[in-house]
């Protein structure tokens, strides 16, 4: 198993992969994201108390899910990269900490539109509002961490530590308002509570925004790869 895999992580097999895999996610994601949003902007009914506007949950709510979930994905690889000194386990990481930093701050902006008209205000220190912005903070941080260093080795270690000591900050946000007294609802309680006619349309954005993110950080590892192995006679064939 252990073979396979480092065979698959090899540079050039990894960037063909990659390049391969990255046309079917990314037709895979427009559909999931066009039906998900024609849907759910167009045709799913207007919600008994917010009106028209809950439809903001159709850019908020994926956005929101897949923050942590990238974020998750990014301790795995960082974990994979400093136990077990795989190069391209911390690439991934690099590659995929812009594509979570965007949704974090998607998620951060559409939550302040949708709160507006219901709390009055566009921000309040609520824990799991605060939570989130300390995920931005520790994106920005990967991110700037992995630029610092002109050595990628010493970047990757660097940024894979923060990422792992991040990760305390991933229950917080999805458990705040359990152990808090916060003026977020519950994200699984809101999915099962809705109608299915808007449920539905949700759960096609939730895939295309996953699909999405699989789309922009694999074409991010095969621009990685290639500048990491410049000097390799591979790339130029």
């Amino acid at each position: 198993m252990w073979k396979t895999l480092h065979q698959l992580a090899a540079p050039p097999r990894l960037y063909q992969i990659c390049g391969r895999l990255v046309p079917w996610l990314a037709a895979a994601g427009i559909i999931a994201l066009a039906t998900g949003w024609v849907r759910g902007f167009g045709f799913a009914p207007a919600d008994y108390q917010q009106g028209e506007g809950y439809r903001i949950m159709y850019l908020h709510v994926p956005a929101a899910i897949w923050s942590m979930g990238i974020y998750a994905a990014m301790a795995v690889a960082a974990f994979t990269g400093l136990v077990w000194q795989m190069k391209m386990a911390t690439l991934a990481v690099a590659a995929m900490a812009p594509v979570g930093a965007v949704y974090t701050f998607i998620a951060l902006v559409t939550g302040a539109a949708w709160g507006k008209p219901m709390w009055g205000t566009w921000w309040v220190w609520d824990a799991r509002l605060t939570s989130e912005l300390v995920l931005l903070f520790l994106y920005a941080g990967v991110i700037a961490l992995w630029h610092a260093f002109d050595d990628r080795k010493m970047a990757g270690r660097a940024a894979g530590i923060l990422v792992l000591v991040g990760v305390v900050n991933l229950p917080v946000i999805h458990y705040s308002v359990e152990w808090w007294n916060t003026l977020h609802q519950g994200s699984t309680q809101m999915q099962q509570s809705i109608d299915p006619a808007m449920r539905s349309p949700l759960r096609w954005a939730i895939a295309g925004y996953l699909l999405l993110f699989m789309t922009l950080a694999l074409m991010r590892m095969r621009n990685l790869i290639l500048l990491m192995e410049k000097r390799r006679p591979w790339v130029s064939e």
